[in-house]
């Protein structure tokens, strides 16, 4: 891409990328947007595409392992996989999950539905003993659910938004197993990846694909205990289904640009469009901060929601110019998935080095800022 040269030899190419110009988008905010990723370091992949046309696939200039971690970007995937068996008649999105799960229906729980686990509603942002609990319990399926089925609520069901962010996975990933009979990491690839030719994302790593999986660089306080836990082999093979999906830029994209098109791509369909529809309805009250991160944050049931931030701090990994149809994931500022319908975007962002909360939630905001000021107005849309 013309448009872009003179910076390849840092921006590796990976893809056949479109002329920007051709589908109204400057050059300009590609440029700013890569710039972003080179100026954090650490491995990192970029994946842009407008109105169903490539305009950025590129990648740190190292050569190495490809597969990167990519953190609770990972959820929208278990969230669509409830949404199939929901669509299917196979779960009802209002059962209690005590329905499919008899022991987690102890102190308190016996109300928590299906729907307030993908509305981070449930009362249950962690299990017992908090997050450092829950980190230390990850990767073994077996006691993260009875930890979980043995939790006791926060807030009744319902009552309060507070991000499940490991029990998210862990809560609704025992209902599809107790439902199915099925394993996550086989069901997850019949379901999503292989339909969705998604070759290069895994649910869990398997062992011959560990040597791909790009290692994290923790550059705050306790980072090298973070690197030897998270770089493990042992996390990372883990079935962590609301933060460990393995997978590159290029199939997190393709899984969004079926999203955007309303759960279809290359003619294949994943999910219909009203399920898409529910899984981008609003969830959370606007303003109102979260009871485990302690700021605003808008959920659908499914997906994070974008859109200028309410109330403060304003968190905005999707962009501050985003618009209030966009929808997608961070991962906790090192990996972020997004589209935004309005204009015409799907953004994917995978990264490998974390340098503080303040920092690189910024870094993403300007990067998806840098591409939405790019984009002229689509066609079908009346210009001001």
């Amino acid at each position: 891409m013309a448009a872009v040269d003179g910076r390849d030899v840092g921006w590796r190419r990976e893809g056949d990328e479109s002329d920007p110009v051709a589908v109204g988008i400057a050059p300009e905010g590609l440029r700013a947007a890569l710039d972003e990723a080179e100026g954090r370091g650490g491995r990192w992949q970029l994946v842009v595409w407008k109105d169903d046309r490539l305009v950025i696939d590129r990648a740190s200039d190292a050569e190495g392992p490809d597969l990167f971690w990519a953190w609770s970007a990972s959820k929208p995937v278990i969230a669509l996989l409830v949404w199939q068996l929901i669509e299917a008649g196979t779960v009802g999105v209002d059962d209690p999950v005590a329905r499919w799960w008899p022991e987690f229906a102890v102190n308190g729980k016996q109300d928590v539905t299906v729907r307030h686990l993908l509305q981070h509603r449930s009362g249950l942002p962690t299990g017992p003993g908090g997050q450092l609990a829950d980190v230390a319990a990850m990767a073994d399926w077996r006691w993260s659910t009875h930890r979980l089925a043995h939790g006791t609520p926060k807030w009744p069901p319902g009552e309060r938004s507070a991000y499940h962010y490991l029990s998210y996975g862990f809560g609704l990933g025992e209902v599809v197993r107790r439902a199915t009979g099925r394993e996550l990491p086989e069901l997850m690839r019949e379901q999503i990846f292989e339909p969705l030719a998604l070759s290069d994302a895994y649910l869990g790593l398997p062992t011959t694909e560990l040597g791909r999986a790009v290692p994290l660089q923790v550059e705050t306080p306790g980072g090298r205990a973070v690197e030897l836990i998270l770089n493990s082999a042992r996390v990372r093979q883990a079935v962590i289904p609301a933060g460990g999906i393995s997978v590159t830029a290029h199939d997190l994209a393709r899984f969004y640009r079926a999203m955007l098109a309303g759960g279809e791509l290359a003619g294949v369909r994943v999910a219909s469009a009203e399920t898409i529809d529910q899984m981008r309805a609003q969830s959370s009250v606007d303003g109102e901060p979260d009871g485990l991160l302690h700021y605003p944050v808008r959920f659908g049931q499914g997906f994070q929601l974008g859109g200028p931030a309410v109330g403060w701090p304003a968190v905005e990994p999707f962009g501050h110019l985003s618009s209030r149809e966009s929808f997608g994931h961070n991962g906790s500022n090192v990996c972020v998935g997004w589209a935004d319908p309005e204009h015409g975007l799907v953004v994917v962002y995978l990264g490998s080095r974390i340098r503080g909360w303040q920092t690189d939630r910024t870094m993403l905001r300007r990067l998806a800022d840098s591409l939405l000021a790019a984009c002229r107005p689509r066609a079908d849309e009346p210009t001001t």
